[in-house]
């Protein structure tokens, strides 16, 4: 089915799945790495490579490219999403902002979830 704004996208590639929320018109909001050249590791982090995301607003058919993807707002059963408007507002006030990307607590999937649910929620950690 065709996505509705606030929903969230997930786009899978090959093991890993890309997160995007859209936002309406055939466009998501994503956070996209940045290319820093080499991925700088702290010293003080044992496993965490810090990368630097940035949050850009593209079409879903250039996000996803030649990948799948689907709806999957699975954690509406558990969590009460934000009005649509809200979800929208949020979102787009986070266009342009660098933070950085950690798998453990910044990944894609805390950042779309957080805009949909005021909570960031990912499974991909346990």
């Amino acid at each position: 089915g065709n996505p509705k704004p606030g929903d969230l996208i997930e786009i899978k590639r090959g093991h890993d799945a890309h997160w995007a929320l859209y936002v309406g018109d055939g466009y998501v909001i994503h956070a996209t790495p940045v290319d820093e050249g080499v991925a700088s590791l702290a010293a003080e982090s044992e496993t965490s490579l810090t990368m630097k995301v940035k949050v850009m607003k593209e079409l879903l058919k250039e996000v996803a490219g030649k990948d799948n993807w689907h709806v999957n707002n699975k954690y509406d059963h558990c969590r009460t999403p934000f009005p649509v408007e809200e979800i929208i507002r949020r979102a787009e006030s986070e266009i342009g902002k660098v933070m950085p990307y950690r798998l453990l607590n910044k990944n894609c999937e805390h950042f779309v979830t957080k805009l949909r649910y005021g909570e960031a929620v990912s499974e991909q950690v346990s």
